[in-house]
């Protein structure tokens, strides 16, 4: 077992989940060798080609990892990790949202084709091995718009992309999305939090909503808090001073301010961390992979580690 690779603890738990067939009349690739050269590209942001030669074929562990992006098996396999974590009473529902700008290389550009639909996979049977039918739906990977069809954009920082996310009280992240890097943070809210897509181990639905939620002054404007209250979340967001003031300038018609609570903000540092935790891996802190699909997998499978290994 080489440096970052999959412990047999960790094999263990991702190996019922994991796809029985290619689709292809055929079998996969030996998964743990393939998934380990999968996470060492994700650590070390090396090139594809020079993957070294014990993870076998680079070309066969890059449309691995382009396939399972595509349909969602990345995605699934983070949910059943977390599944697991909720059914122990791993998961502190007090969570955080926030996001990062990502720096783009160059490589990242360039994208020409509208991306194809991805290919069946096939789940296992019906009554087989538990966990192995498919929690996130396959659809068509988005894309094939130009950068901003692909998570691309300008921003102060030059040629970025933004990673939106929400993370758990334990530092761990709970959704991901990839949006260009001059996108407002206020208007992904939603989509982050309708992202986060807990299931249960036993019956049930899955679990949506968190105990409450921190963010701060860039979700701070009426639609987000109104959101917040719709879907019955409690959350302290801090009041932007150029609200306050036009609060204030009102009296009586201003209104209330909207309640915050600072010990419960002080643990919004949780994301923070959560997201120092994934530009550890040098293929997240620096967007190298052309279509948005794709990164947005390299950034699970990085969350997929995390909670594999805390």
């Amino acid at each position: 077992m080489g440096r970052g690779d999959l412990t047999d603890t960790e094999w263990e738990r991702l190996r019922p989940f994991l796809p029985v067939g290619n689709g292809r009349c055929g079998r996969w690739r030996d998964h743990r060798q393939v998934i380990d050269g999968i996470l060492h590209r994700v650590r070390t942001g090396i090139h594809w080609r020079d993957l070294p030669e014990r993870f076998g074929p680079w070309k066969t562990v890059y449309e691995r990892h382009r396939l399972w992006s595509a349909d969602g098996t990345w995605e699934r396999l983070l949910q059943e990790v977390q599944a697991e974590a909720d059914a122990a009473g791993e998961i502190d529902w007090d969570i955080g949202v926030d996001s990062t700008v990502v720096r783009a290389h160059q490589h990242a550009a360039g994208a020409r084709q509208p991306a194809a639909r991805a290919p069946h996979v096939k789940r296992g049977r019906e009554r087989g091995t538990p966990g192995r039918t498919a929690v996130a739906e396959p659809s068509r990977p988005p894309g094939g718009g130009g950068e901003a069809g692909e998570g691309l954009g300008r921003s102060r920082g030059g040629f970025t992309t933004k990673l939106h996310l929400s993370a758990e009280g334990r530092c761990r992240p709970l959704s991901l999305i990839v949006t260009p890097g001059q996108r407002a943070d206020c208007t992904q809210l939603d989509p982050v939090l309708d992202k986060i897509r807990v299931p249960r181990t036993g019956p049930g639905r899955p679990r949506k909503k968190p105990d409450s939620l921190a963010a701060d002054k860039a979700y701070s404007n009426g639609p987000c808090r109104d959101s917040l209250r719709r879907r019955g979340i409690r959350h302290t967001i801090p009041e932007k001073t150029d609200s306050q003031a036009a609060r204030q300038r009102k009296g009586s018609r201003g209104g209330r301010p909207p309640g915050f609570d600072k010990q419960r903000y002080k643990k919004r540092n949780t994301v923070e961390r959560a997201i120092n935790k994934l530009k550890q891996s040098r293929a997240v802190a620096t967007r190298y992979d052309k279509r948005g699909y794709v990164y947005l997998g390299t950034v699970t499978a990085a969350a997929l580690v995390i909670w594999l290994r805390t």
